[in-house]
């Protein structure tokens, strides 16, 4: 691959359309189905380029599964470039597992019940690397990292890819006329690991699908309820430095790295940025924090309310707002001296609130995510809105400031999968636009307002999903179906385990 000038032709360069393919790269999966554009095979000269400049080794080929989770293969440097012209095969029934690893669809049948061809048999799916994503990993020695699309082997879409599902969703916010920014505040807790010293587990530890083993012994790292404590955080500095210099050295553009309310729980803002690609990044960042913690002695999770956990949750503030098209203007600012919010930002609200039981399902994906839904705890209880009021469900906050308003929803959990959590607001919103949904008025005090409640449970969430139309109608009855029936799998084992609840209360007394 030789060296470029890719500015526009216009501007005295060759611009991307001069960007050779190599030869050995036609007619190969990629090139064949067209699924890459010019500014993918671009980088993927430049990938190569990295590669052979800093004498890269491995190269991890990773996609969100429907948990948010990364799997996929880590491929050598010659396999590697064969997967840039090919991509790289994986078994479809990756798709079709809760979270424990166990299929909830007959994944060895000729019909596997998802109401899309394609799953029989637990055939290949196809990996597309997106060479936009290329990283090297800063931890691992002669390691690059990229994030994969899903395809079935006849080139066509995966439908049940989650990246996808959001990049759909924005090129219906585009055919609007708008484009959306999202800012990431991402809660975590961080502890220090009681476990074997090598490495290792112990054998309670191991589990099987349906069934996982023991969670690792952990110890907390700061004492809790004092927000912003700053010798609290320098007592955790060589977590703070790990952390900064892993991050960065990843290019995501991390804001702060702060000591939230609760013993161990620690916080992350990301600048705000493109929606496609601020989910990546805090997927990615996600998987940086676990990897670099666990190689330190620490363990990172990003499970909203763990044990010890039970002074202050986790969650995902997920800022957001629109921008025109046509104009690059703010859409969100007021167009009125005196109101907080444009019209269209009225409506876009309105749909965040019409539809926040559907959306929980997304924004909230785990049994134990919906603990946090507590009053006078910094979490939301209900569904209503307000202006800079950090208890509301959406909180309208940035009136006068250089970076314009925008709408911050708190109900999300910080383990939600990125794609389908924006994904969701963009479902949300673009009703309430389409519509011209009005908003309620704002509240003053959200913790005893007349609203709404928030799903009490993952199933109450799913209910709503599954009678949601606009949910429907835009994601297609069998991603709603799929979702559904993978989350309902976890919420009846999560019923039919006997806890350590219900051992207390009655074990003694009846």
């Amino acid at each position: 691959m030789r060296s470029l000038d890719e500015r526009p032709v216009a501007d005295g360069g060759d611009g991307r359309r001069a960007v050779p393919m190599l030869a050995a790269d036609r007619g190969g999966f990629i090139d064949r189905h067209q699924l890459w554009t010019d500014a993918q095979y671009a980088a993927a000269g430049q990938l190569r380029r990295v590669v052979d400049e800093l004498g890269i080794e491995l190269i991890r080929f990773s996609f969100a599964d429907q948990h948010g989770v990364l799997r996929g293969k880590t491929l050598t440097r010659e396999a590697a470039a064969t997967a840039l012209r090919s991509g790289v095969t994986a078994p479809s029934s990756l798709l079709l597992k809760d979270p424990s690893g166990a299929s909830v669809f007959p994944v060895f049948a000729a019909d596997t019940g998802v109401g899309v061809a394609g799953f029989a048999g637990a055939g290949d799916i196809v990996l597309v690397p997106d060479p936009t994503t290329f990283r090297v990993l800063p931890w691992a020695p002669r390691t690059g990292w990229v994030l994969c699309d899903l395809r079935f082997p006849d080139g066509a879409a995966v439908p049940f890819c989650t990246r996808g599902l959001l990049r759909a969703q924005l090129d219906r916010l585009a055919a609007a006329g708008y484009a959306m920014t999202v800012g990431a505040e991402l809660e975590f807790h961080v502890f220090a690991t009681d476990g074997p010293t090598d490495g290792g587990l112990d054998d309670d530890q191991v589990g099987r699908p349906g069934a996982p083993g023991q969670a690792s012994g952990t110890r907390p790292l700061s004492r809790g309820a004092q927000l912003l404590h700053e010798d609290g955080l320098d007592r955790a500095d060589e977590v703070v430095q790990l952390l900064h210099h892993g991050l960065t050295r990843l290019d995501l553009p991390l804001r702060s790295l702060e000591l939230e309310f609760g013993p161990s729980q620690f916080e992350i803002t990301m600048t705000a940025g493109d929606a496609a690609v601020a989910a990546d990044q805090v997927l990615l960042a996600r998987s940086a924090i676990r990897q670099l913690c666990r190689r330190h002695g620490y363990h990172a999770t990003f499970m909203s309310r763990p044990a010890g956990a039970q002074t202050a949750s986790t969650g995902w503030h997920l800022h957001q707002s629109l921008r025109e098209l046509a104009t690059g203007a703010a859409a969100f600012d007021p167009t009125v001296p005196g109101e907080a919010l444009s019209p269209v930002a009225g409506h876009y609200l309105a749909g965040l609130l019409e539809h926040a039981g559907a959306a929980a399902a997304f924004a909230t994906p785990t049994v134990n995510g919906y603990k946090r839904y507590l009053p006078f705890s910094l979490a939301p209880d209900r569904v209503a809105w307000g202006v800079d009021n950090k208890g509301a469900m959406v909180r309208a906050v940035g009136a006068g400031s250089d970076t314009g308003v925008r709408l911050e929803n708190r109900c999300g959990e910080p383990a939600a999968n990125p794609y389908l959590y924006i994904a969701s607001q963009l479902v949300s919103g673009l009703d309430g636009i389409d519509r011209r949904l009005a908003p309620p008025p704002a509240v003053q005090d959200p913790y005893a307002a007349d609203a709404p409640r928030l799903p009490a449970s993952l199933a109450e969430a799913l209910t709503a999903l599954e009678a949601d139309p606009a949910f429907t109608a835009a994601l297609g009855a069998p991603v709603i179906s799929w979702y559904a029936t993978l989350k309902r799998r976890e919420f009846a084992r999560y019923l039919a385990h006997v806890s350590d609840w219900e051992q207390r209360e009655y074990f003694d007394l009846i």
